[in-house]
């Protein structure tokens, strides 16, 4: 009997459950329909509710409801369209055409009228015959401190000319194109117990060959020097320079350091090395900085001419030309100078064309500050001096730039037989520098 009554049972609960079931949905459903009608009525009234809180800011009120409104209809885009190019007005631009003229490319300083008769006037050797014994005296001590004829530097004029123009006719007659315009440059000169007459005379040559809307300032960077004329006294003599900036290191730590401190302080567009005992001849600076603006990765060095050590006699560039060298290495990697290949003199068609060159000397070079510190400026764990000028040589071509030397741009530069500086942990640190040069740059080599 109770078997019987099991199905009948089981049949009633089914009902049940389903009937409880259906009503659960129905409310639900109902509290849905409930809840999106109070959630709209909810929406209206905070839109109507913006008004008095905004009060007299109607255009944000006009913005936020606006706002909310294209979020409600913001429908989903699922095809991307196509962008809207802006065309340029034809003749828009940032620079004016043409090119650069002579008033507007005047030196920043103008050169004192020179005596033709005066020691060393126009580039010409001073020769030292016939000293006294105590001019003889004199002019030895200066070859031991500094190593090249300081009696004779001293004696030649801090304003002195260099004569006339002799470069070749292409280089006096170059135009430089105002667009893009002659980027400015920072001059930075590194010295270290310098003579006074060869320092002084390369901060004057700078400010007499240099145009005055591209000099934006010269930085000379003290190496710790211990002579007493190149602290207080050359603070007080460059004053009447606003352009001449003096910073100083506390202690020797050398050309590298020296020159990114330089670098750190400077503001012009280009960074220009200069070494303290240098002559800049005319027209040298801007061929150099029409480069970079037509190649912002190019490294620019001069032709650097020679200024006898002992008569202070500058080689002038020859108006035909000469037989140009460029830098190579060896594999101790030190710096040396060769012909240029046929090649490279076939694809030059005149001297207005750069000279690609594997390595550079590194004294004298102008540089892009924005590419500088794009490639990681000088390794700063090179020390005191010795290698910088192949290792920044390495660096230039295996991170996209290139290095040039510029036949048009011509400094003059002292070349001692030896260095008259101390090495403060000897010597070695120029064999350090050269080893730590082939870990970085030269793989497995």
């Amino acid at each position: 009997m109770a078997l019987k009554k099991t199905p009948k049972l089981f049949k009633t609960f089914f009902h049940w459950k389903l009937w409880k079931f259906s009503i659960i949905v129905f409310v639900f459903l109902v509290f849905l329909f409930l809840l999106q009608r109070e959630v709209g009525v909810q929406d209206f009234k905070d839109e109507a509710g913006i008004e008095p809180v905004v009060g007299k800011k109607s255009h944000v009120l006009g913005l936020v409801l606006n706002a909310m409104n294209n979020i409600k209809g913001a429908k989903p885009k699922m095809q991307i369209k196509a962008p809207i190019r802006q065309t340029k007005i034809p003749g828009e631009r940032h620079c004016l055409p043409g090119h650069y003229t002579p008033v507007e490319l005047k030196p920043f300083l103008d050169r004192p009228l020179q005596d033709p008769n005066a020691p060393g006037a126009s580039g010409k050797a001073f020769k030292t015959i016939n000293l006294n014994s105590e001019e003889q005296k004199e002019k030895q001590v200066g070859e031991e401190k500094h190593c090249f004829n300081a009696f004779a530097s001293d004696r030649i004029s801090l304003h002195r000319d260099l004569g006339p123009d002799t470069r070749p006719p292409e280089c006096i007659e170059q135009k430089f194109k105002r667009c893009p315009p002659l980027p400015t440059t920072s001059i930075i000169i590194v010295f270290h117990n310098e003579a006074w007459s060869t320092l002084l005379r390369t901060v004057h040559s700078v400010m007499y060959t240099s145009p005055a809307i591209l000099l934006k300032e010269i930085i000379l960077v003290d190496d710790a020097s211990v002579d007493a004329y190149l602290h207080d006294k050359l603070d007080e003599y460059v004053k009447q320079f606003q352009i001449v900036k003096v910073v100083r290191q506390k202690e020797r730590k050398g050309l590298i350091t020296a020159r990114l401190l330089g670098a750190s302080v400077a503001t012009g567009e280009t960074l220009t090395f200069l070494d303290a005992h240098c002559e800049c001849f005319y027209g040298w600076l801007e061929p150099l900085l029409a480069r970079i603006a037509e190649n912002p990765v190019a490294v620019v060095s001069p032709d650097i001419a020679s200024i006898d050590l002992n008569t202070f006699e500058f080689s002038k560039p020859s108006p035909y030309g000469h037989s140009h060298n460029r830098g190579n290495f060896d594999w101790s990697l030190s710096f040396g100078w060769e012909s240029l290949p046929k090649h490279e003199n076939k694809r030059r068609k005149d001297e207005t064309y750069p000279i690609r060159t594997p390595t550079f000397a590194g004294g004298l070079f102008s540089i892009s500050k924005d590419y500088f510190e794009h490639i990681g400026s000088y390794d700063e764990e090179m020390e005191i001096w010795g290698g910088e000028n192949i290792e920044m040589s390495f660096r230039v071509w295996q991170c996209g730039g290139q290095l040039e030397i510029i036949p048009c741009s011509v400094v003059g530069h002292v070349f001692r037989s030896k260095s008259p500086h101390t090495f403060p942990k000897g010597t070695q640190v120029i064999t350090r520098n050269q080893v730590r040069l082939a870990e970085v740059w030269m793989d497995e080599y």
